[in-house]
């Protein structure tokens, strides 16, 4: 058994630090349903099926518009009547709700993701500073058992110097 003066740094060495967390199982349990709605508007809004979409839908209705304000004038009596003709009020109406919802709602979810990178940041840094310190505790046992060895070795080499010794002294006498 050694004594305390022998024990090395890791024997010494306390893990008291909190067990590591996911961060995205900690955010996902916090999402309240606003929560996920947003952030499920902000994937759809944010994404190329969305801008197609919204384009071609947008193409279209300009190009039926145009259609049927050409066709009431060309023959008087039309199939249908533009139901938004240029300048496209309507449209114009229809696209600022859709921002003045739309934006905010992605604000909502962007400031949650920053959130999120705030606090995947912080576990990030307190991993950091434990690997750090359990990293030095390493080097320190290592150095500690480098002067263990040292002192060893210097043993061994004095007991292999006596007994060398010895045997030559045994060896004059016979």
């Amino acid at each position: 058994m050694t004594d305390d003066a022998e024990s090395g740094p890791a024997q010494r060495y306390v893990h008291d630090h909190p067990a590591i967390q996911n961060v995205n199982v900690v955010h996902e349990e916090q999402r309240s349903f606003g929560d996920r709605v947003a952030d499920r508007v902000a994937t759809v809004v944010g994404s190329w099926s969305f801008i197609i979409t919204q384009s071609v839908t947008l193409a279209l209705w300009i190009i039926a518009n145009i259609i049927l304000v050409a066709q009431a004038a060309t023959s008087g009596k039309p199939f249908m009547e533009a139901w938004d003709p240029y300048p496209f009020i309507l449209l114009n109406l229809v696209l600022s709700f859709q921002a003045a919802y739309t934006g905010p709602i992605v604000m909502m979810s962007q400031n949650r993701q920053a959130e999120k990178d705030r606090i995947a940041a912080e576990s990030d840094y307190e991993v950091n500073r434990t690997s750090e310190r359990e990293l030095e505790v390493v080097l320190e046992h290592l150095a500690h058992q480098d002067e263990l060895i040292l002192k060893a070795l210097d043993r061994l080499e004095r007991i292999v110097a006596g007994h060398a010794a010895e045997m030559r002294s045994l060896a004059s006498r016979s």
